[in-house]
């Protein structure tokens, strides 16, 4: 068995890192999707950063964020997906770096289409129906097939490509926030790239949750966040070009702090949570220490599959994600079949059995309630969940 693999069912192993966490008494929390909770050192070594730029204020800014430790800490970010320094830029998290890497976009033409689908992040929907309004594109949405099958999510992506010749550009979505589905991002952006349309790539829900490699997967832009499963402060994420498609990003609105040939011309030129930077040193030390992304994901996926196959089958409920290793992560969706107002029931998880979730809407197959345990979370917690489940179906 691999070592990650067994690891992840060793509750006293995990138990060790969930102790390094303050948690508030309350609700047992499986709403980790929104972000992650930054251990004890970490929020003591945020809180010295805070105290040390208070007291130096623009000195030491001046004098040694922006002379160096700004640029160990984005060479430090870049190595967390193995790229080089020069091909991120630090944002405030995803968001912000998709729709920069969206209004900049610079290969559009009046005319041109862009393709958007029902499982993309609501704010990059908005950009993309943007370009519609400035840059006279046409947005195409398309809704996915439920349920959902590798193969199915890549027929539907080549049949959109084939029917819509006029495509340029596309949002991809790594990790889906509504029901946590992994999309095949490496087969749909080859077959993307045979048509010509290049892909904008939302990583939020990826980084963390297990490893890739971005020319593997065909991917030339990307953001991601870096509060959700490495465990930093919030306000920070970064934005990912290939180096031979920097021009292709406009700067930010002619930001002219950089140079042309600088990545950090194509986000918006502000003062950071310096603080927060000063801490992702230690955030990424933590990381490694716990054994990346592949150790994250293994357990996160260990217990999603503790409470999946305790009630798949189970009538009354439905799981919206598929169990093909390739498609799920740690985040998982389900709905109650017999109940309409799914906020109903995720009332009742929280009054009834102490259980904390979030509805998610949008999605071509209807609203559910998604389920994401943590680092904190433990098997008696997915135990409790199975129980509340089956109960209220």
């Amino acid at each position: 068995m691999p070592d990650n693999t067994r690891r992840a069912r060793d509750e006293a192993f995990w138990q060790t890192f969930a102790d390094r966490y303050d948690l508030q008494p309350g609700p047992i929390n499986l709403e980790n999707g929104y972000f992650g909770r930054m251990s004890r050192t970490v929020v003591e070594e945020y809180q010295r950063n805070i105290e040390l730029i208070n007291r130096g204020n623009s000195v030491h800014v001046r004098q040694r964020f922006e002379q160096g430790e700004s640029i160990k800490i984005q060479a430090q970010v870049a190595n967390l997906i193995g790229v080089s320094a020069e091909t991120v830029a630090l944002t405030s998290n995803a968001t912000e770096g998709l729709q920069s890497l969206i209004r900049n976009y610079n290969r559009l033409q009046p005319g041109d289409q862009v393709l958007i689908c029902d499982l993309e992040y609501d704010t990059v929907k908005g950009a993309m129906r943007w370009l519609a309004k400035h840059r006279g594109v046409d947005v195409i949405e398309i809704e996915h097939r439920h349920p959902a099958s590798f193969d199915n999510l890549i027929a539907t992506y080549r049949e959109t490509f084939a029917r819509y010749p006029r495509l340029k550009l596309m949002a991809l979505t790594h990790v889906t926030h509504r029901t946590g589905l992994v999309m095949p991002v490496q087969a749909i952006a080859a077959a993307a790239k045979e048509h010509g349309i290049d892909v904008i790539l939302d990583g939020a829900h990826a980084l963390g949750q297990f490893e890739f490699n971005l020319d593997e997967l065909g991917i030339d832009f990307a953001a991601y966040n870096l509060h959700k499963w490495i465990g930093a402060p919030l306000t920070l994420g970064f934005l990912y070009i290939a180096p031979e498609r920097l021009a292709d990003i406009d700067p930010d609105m002619g930001e002219m702090h950089f140079a042309l040939t600088d990545i950090r011309a194509r986000t918006p030129y502000s003062t950071p949570n310096i603080p927060a930077l000063l801490t992702l040193p230690l955030v990424i030390e933590e990381h490694h220490a716990m054994g990346g992304s592949a150790a994250k994901g293994t357990r996160l996926n260990h217990l999603r599959n503790l409470w999946v196959r305790a009630v798949r089958e189970l009538p009354g409920i439905e799981v919206l994600t598929p169990d093909d290793p390739r498609l799920y992560c740690g985040i998982t969706s389900m709905r109650f079949t017999a109940q309409a107002d799914q906020q109903a029931m995720v009332e009742r998880l929280l009054n009834d059995y102490n259980l904390f979730t979030v509805v998610r809407t949008g999605a071509a197959c209807g609203p559910c309630i998604r389920i994401t345990p943590g680092l904190t979370t433990t098997a008696d917690h997915m135990k409790r969940l199975v129980t509340a489940l089956t109960e209220l179906r």
